[in-house]
């Protein structure tokens, strides 16, 4: 009976400390996610759409936007790209960002006949991801933004 109730907490004791690391493991993939759609948002979306690349504003032309749509978005993506590393914004620039997306994949379909459809859908994927994750921070920007009004 002895060595029953001995062994009973080192059993109880090792998944908690293999939870504790696989939970610490999934934190830092998560940030790495979020450091990476970053700079994905910041340098591969949104800066040729800030500097009127060739390709952002004949893209932007072909909507029927022109260019103050294409600094529009531009601006979004970059506001969302730094929104993700900030903790207490990164569940709504997640969810802010995954409705970007939903546009740009009615866009892509509707005005680009599906070419790149793909991009926006697969990019919402790791946005729903963060945007679950993260929902804790997102009471304390409530409070914060209680406290400012």
């Amino acid at each position: 009976m002895s060595e029953t109730a001995a062994s009973a907490p080192s059993v109880a004791t090792a998944p908690s400390t293999g939870s504790a690391r696989g939970r610490r493991t999934a934190r830092i993939a998560l940030r790495a996610v979020q450091v990476l759609l970053a700079l994905f948002y910041v340098i591969a979306s949104a800066l040729p759409k800030l500097i009127a690349h060739p390709s952002a504003a004949e893209a932007f032309d072909k909507i029927g936007w022109g260019s103050a749509g294409m600094y529009t978005i531009g601006a979004l993506e970059l506001a969302g790209g730094v929104a993700l590393l900030i903790p207490v914004l990164q569940s709504v620039a997640a969810l802010a960002l995954s409705a970007l997306m939903v546009g740009a994949f009615v866009v892509q379909l509707t005005v680009f006949d599906g070419q790149n459809a793909a991009t926006p859908i697969i990019l919402i994927v790791p946005l729903a991801l963060i945007a679950w994750a993260r929902r804790g921070h997102n009471a304390e920007l409530l409070r914060l933004l209680r406290r400012q009004g």
